[in-house]
């Protein structure tokens, strides 16, 4: 069943370029001392206590499988058509604001850039993984 869906995404996706829909691929990366602070808080804080689930139980022990699965997702699903947009996500507030400036700068709309407002993406934060 991967090795099927790894392949079909990819045409998938292609199809999808193919009749002009737009897609955008996000992944919000966080480092291993962040996802553990989170958690713990997850633990602690009744209004943020039903996001903890099992999986979570194990993140931490399981950081690197966790990671090599990722990284080869990313080689098997992205294509210049279909990129991978990484977001380093451990300020939150800073990495959604970044993740909206990437999709704003691959979108065509009426009066872009007429406010004077720059709204390039800080590549130190957002990063395109395109295989080719």
């Amino acid at each position: 069943q991967y090795q099927l869906f790894t392949k079909q995404v990819v045409q998938f996706e292609q199809m999808l370029f193919e009749d002009g829909i737009a897609l955008v691929k996000l992944w919000f990366s966080i480092d291993k001392k962040e996802q553990e602070k989170r958690l713990e808080e997850r633990k602690t804080n009744p209004l943020i206590s039903w996001k903890l689930s099992t999986v979570d139980a194990l993140a931490q022990q399981k950081w690197d499988d966790f990671t090599h699965y990722k990284e080869l997702m990313f080689k098997k699903t992205a294509t210049p058509t279909s990129p991978w947009v990484v977001v380093k996500g451990n300020d939150k507030d800073l990495a959604r604001k970044e993740a909206m400036r990437y999709v704003l700068n691959q979108v065509k709309y009426t009066n872009r850039g007429s406010t004077g407002t720059k709204l390039d993406y800080n590549p130190a934060i957002v990063s395109v993984i395109s295989n080719s």
